[in-house]
């Protein structure tokens, strides 16, 4: 009886100190979007002059958040010429681009909405990555810019 309830707590030990020592810390979290960035520059759809790529915010800087915490925020554009007057076309186009490159080559995981299929006035892409702790919001608009991309880091410790 004696060695069960020390094995039990030996065991509940084990994992509250594997739980602790698993948790993500602001470091690795800004390294992953920093790596975001980059591959978005790189990307061969993105790095064409006609996407207009620009980096409105770098995640080189802590933003405080929470009491001792901090988070790294990513913010850019780009645009997807609109070729002839079929806005839902359009919208759909860009959607599925932006969409492509945030699984395939960023990594992130997408929620979809399934009630914007076929707004018109712009549609809302939601992402996470994994265990880094990293969300992303794309507006996908009708008008120029087209991406208004927007993604951070959890308020977490350093």
């Amino acid at each position: 009886m004696r060695s069960t309830r020390l094995l039990a707590v030996g065991l509940a030990l084990v994992i509250v100190a594997s739980g602790c020592a698993s948790d993500p810390s602001l470091k690795g979290a800004a390294a992953e979007l920093q790596k975001d960035m980059q591959r978005l520059e790189a990307d061969d759809v993105f790095k064409s002059p006609s996407k207009k790529l620009r980096i409105l915010q770098r995640p080189d800087k802590d933003i405080p958040c929470d009491k001792e915490k901090f988070k790294r925020v990513l913010r850019a554009t780009a645009d997807y010429e609109r070729k002839g007057s079929d806005v839902d076309g359009h919208l759909d186009l860009a959607q599925g681009l932006m969409e492509n490159t945030l699984v395939q080559v960023l990594g992130y995981k997408l929620d979809f909405d399934f009630s914007q299929t076929d707004a018109e006035d712009g549609r809302f892409i939601y992402g996470t990555k994994g265990d880094s702790e990293l969300r992303v919001t794309v507006y996908v608009a009708p008008d120029s810019p087209t991406w208004r991309l927007h993604a951070m880091t959890a308020c977490l410790s350093r």
